[in-house]
């Protein structure tokens, strides 16, 4: 597959880009749903500044990633302790 040139609006800016025609779709999602994170802020809180939404929808961002990596690191945790006691039974069994 081959590169597409798009151009994606973020904060009534348009970007240039060439992605991958397979993360087109993916891209323009991501687009749509930044100008609606920059939407509730300005909403939400009255604020008028682009570089104030943008770093909060940042954040925001960050936050969930960091909650993500979290939770991807705790079912990490609590797969290895099941795998280590079915390991356990298992090995019981043999000797039996």
């Amino acid at each position: 597959m081959g590169e597409l040139a798009i151009k994606i609006r973020i904060a009534e800016r348009e970007y240039p880009m060439r992605v991958k025609e397979e993360e087109e779709e993916r891209i323009r999602v991501v687009g749509k749903i930044l100008n609606e994170r920059l939407r509730f802020f300005k909403d939400q809180f009255g604020l008028q500044d682009k570089q104030d939404l943008l770093a909060l929808v940042a954040f925001e961002t960050m936050v969930d990633k960091v909650k993500l990596e979290e939770e991807k690191d705790s079912h990490g945790t609590d797969i290895g302790q099941q795998l280590s006691v079915l390991e356990d039974i298992l090995s019981t069994v043999n000797l039996k």
